[in-house]
């Protein structure tokens, strides 16, 4: 059978759907790369909430997709900007989450990083912004994750140059008892973050950013660099110290980022790899062997669907994930934290279900079809 599926100009196109799935089956982790899924959450759809109220969520599913994610060998990088941090998701949601996620990974034995941030407060003086990231560093810690210091709205509101994020952030390396991952989100993932590191200019960000990491090397695993600029973290991750990671967080380039060069290779925390999972962590199995080539045949053609997904307003890439978890059965309903499911239109849906859909992701193309077909009928698509 043939769907309509709606286009950009009002016209409608027939697409057949792929009769069979990617064969992927459950395996350990990567050996060569340390790969995080940055997971959503699953709204509870039968609560009455408001887009401006607490984020009600379902735990069970919840918790299942993460151990979806952890069957397949991947890490999950918890309660970060995919999980709507602060686009949805509050402070008390998000360390209820933490909580949660971290019990679930110690009881399966999976690999997790939480996300601290400032969240519980929207401005603040310098102090009270060092207060709230100590709050949340120490909740992370106490459920024995590790901690990815995340970009804060806060600090960027805050600060006047480079110097205030040297104190703030040596302060909070020196407090961290284990190696953290340091996280520098674009103003395209989120526009309150321009600026970031002391200046607009990344040039000079950039170099306040290797100071820190200069000055407590112990303290940091690594870095997670979103940018979604190739060429700036290749030249960012070849003047790491030694012993600290680039973990890619480019949904635009990350095949060759991870494939790396002869200086070098970036690993993976990335929001993509939450509908990729299974097919990303097959594909660095692959690389594991030093087949690059195989690894590149592997994920190179998921790269469409990604930078579809990652479209500006790219801050809304959360809304195709969370749609194509619904197709995939991951989930019951196509409902957000927020109400973000209304972010992106039709259209735009329609074609992320055409793309996964020639990817195989579906595990079970006859249910992604009818709950495509479901959507098209709601939104007065003829069938």
């Amino acid at each position: 059978m043939t769907l309509r599926l709606p286009l950009p100009d009002g016209s409608t196109r027939a697409y057949t759907p792929r009769p069979e799935p990617l064969a992927l089956s459950p395996a350990g982790p990567p050996a060569s790369r340390t790969v995080f899924s940055a997971a959503h959450v699953v709204a509870d759809p039968y609560a009455d909430t408001t887009p401006d109220s607490p984020a009600a969520v379902d735990w069970d599913a919840t918790l299942a997709f993460r151990r979806h994610l952890w069957s397949h060998g991947l890490g999950v990088a918890e309660a970060m900007d995919t999980a709507q941090r602060g686009m949805g998701l509050d402070w008390a949601g998000a360390a209820e989450l933490i909580r949660r996620s971290a019990a679930e990974a110690r009881a399966v034995g999976g690999r997790i990083a939480c996300g601290v941030g400032t969240d519980q407060i929207t401005g603040g003086t310098l102090p009270e912004i060092r207060a709230a990231y100590e709050e949340q560093l120490a909740v992370v810690e106490e459920s024995g994750a590790q901690a990815v210091l995340m970009a804060s709205r806060a600090l960027a509101a805050a600060t006047k140059g480079p110097e205030d994020y040297l104190d703030l952030y040596g302060h909070l390396l020196r407090q961290a008892s284990e190696p953290v991952i340091l996280h520098w989100l674009g103003p395209m993932f989120d526009p309150a973050l321009d600026g970031y590191w002391g200046s607009p200019d990344l040039d000079t960000a950039t170099e306040t950013f290797l100071d820190v990491i200069a000055a407590h090397p112990d303290k940091v695993d690594g870095i997670k660099v979103s940018l979604l600029d190739a060429r700036r973290e290749v030249g960012l991750r070849r003047r790491l110290p030694e012993g600290v990671r680039c973990y890619t967080g480019d949904d635009f380039h990350y095949p060759e980022l991870i494939a790396g060069d002869e200086q070098g290779f970036s690993h993976a925390l990335l929001g993509v790899f939450d509908p990729l999972g299974p097919l990303a962590a097959e594909a660095v199995r692959i690389l594991d062997t030093g087949d690059t080539a195989a690894f590149r045949k592997a994920l190179d053609p998921t790269v469409d669907l990604s930078r579809h997904l990652f479209r500006p307003p790219t801050r809304f890439y959360k809304t195709g994930v969370v749609f194509l978890a619904w197709l995939a059965g991951h989930q019951d309903h196509f409902t957000m934290v927020g109400g973000l499911q209304s972010a992106r239109s039709l259209p735009h849906l329609a074609r992320a279900y055409e793309l996964a859909d020639g990817l195989g992701l579906f595990p079970d193309p006859a249910r992604a079809e009818s709950r495509m077909r479901s959507l098209l009928t709601v939104h007065g698509v003829p069938q």
